[in-house]
C-alpha cells in the first residue's frame, strides 16, 4: 500500500495573508510543516502542492518536493486531487500547511485506519479532538463533528453541535482537525462532484463527502497542536517552538 502526504499550500488567506511564509524560528510555517511531515517517516514521499512560484521555491530551496497547482481551487481536496490524478498511488494524508506541530502519533492512527479495513469499507479518515469549553464549542471558527458509536462522522457544522437542550444527557463536543486521509478513488469522486447546499451553506468541503455517501472514519486524538490562522497563533507558536 503506498501512502502519500500532501500539503496544500495557498498563498492568499483571508485572515491572515500570506502566514505560510512567516518566519517561525528561523524558518517559514510551511517549511516547518513539511519537515514535521517528512520526519514521521511514514510516507514514501511528501509533497507540498501550491499556488505561489515563492512557496514552490522555498520548498524546493529546502531540499523538499513541491508542485505548482495548474488550476484555481477553492479548497485543498480539490488542489490535492488535481496533484495526485495520475499517480500511482493508494492512500493520501491531507497535511494543512499551517501546522507546523504535526506530529507521528495523530497521522500513524489515520494510516492504521485503513490497513484494519481489510473490506475497504472506509473512502476518508479524520482527526477529532475533545472540546469542554464553551467559547471553543461557540465559536464558529472551530468545525465540531458528531459521530455514530462506531465513531463514523455523522455531520460536520460550525454551530455547537449537538445543541444541548438537556445539558445533563452526556454529550460530548469535538473540534475537528483539518487533517484528512483519503483512498484516492474518494479524491478522485469529491474533484469531479458538484458542491451540494449543505457545504455551500457551511463552508466545510468534508461535508460533500457525507452528502454523496463517503464513510468517514473519526479518529479521536488528545493532541491539539496549532493551527496558525492569525498573527495571535503564530505568536503561540513561536513561543511554543522556544
Amino acid at each position: 500500500m503506498k501512502i502519500i502526504a500532501m500539503i496544500p499550500a495557498r498563498y492568499a488567506a483571508s485572515r491572515f495573508p500570506g502566514k505560510l511564509m512567516k518566519d517561525l524560528a528561523g524558518k517559514p510555517v510551511i517549511v516547518r510543516t513539511y519537515e514535521a511531515a517528512r520526519d514521521t517517516g511514514l510516507f514514501d514521499e511528501v509533497i507540498v502542492v501550491t499556488d505561489s512560484q515563492t512557496i514552490f521555491n522555498t520548498i524546493t530551496e529546502a531540499g523538499g518536493k513541491a508542485m505548482m497547482s495548474q488550476k484555481a481551487h477553492e479548497c485543498g481536496s480539490d488542489r490535492i486531487a488535481e496533484a495526485v490524478s495520475d499517480m500511482e498511488v493508494d492512500i493520501i494524508i491531507n497535511v494543512q500547511g499551517d501546522e507546523p506541530f504535526t506530529e507521528k502519533e495523530s497521522l500513524a492512527s489515520l494510516v492504521k485506519v485503513f490497513e484494519q479495513d481489510k473490506t475497504e469499507e472506509i473512502d476518508l479518515a479524520s482527526l477529532m479532538t475533545p472540546i469542554t469549553a464553551l467559547e471553543d464549542i461557540n465559536n464558529p471558527n472551530n468545525v465540531k463533528v458528531i459521530v455514530d458509536n462506531k465513531d463514523f462522522a455523522l455531520y460536520f457544522s460550525r454551530a455547537p453541535i449537538p445543541y444541548p437542550r438537556d445539558i445533563n444527557a452526556g454529550a460530548k463536543y469535538f473540534k475537528h482537525k483539518g487533517v484528512y486521509a483519503f483512498r484516492k478513488r474518494a479524491l478522485m469522486d469529491f474533484q469531479r462532484l458538484p458542491m451540494l447546499a449543505l457545504e455551500a451553506t457551511e463552508k466545510i468541503e468534508a461535508i460533500r463527502y457525507l452528502e454523496y455517501g463517503k464513510k468517514i472514519k473519526m479518529v479521536e486524538t488528545h493532541v491539539t497542536g496549532i493551527e496558525i490562522d492569525t498573527p495571535d497563533d503564530l505568536a503561540k507558536a513561536k513561543a511554543v517552538w522556544k
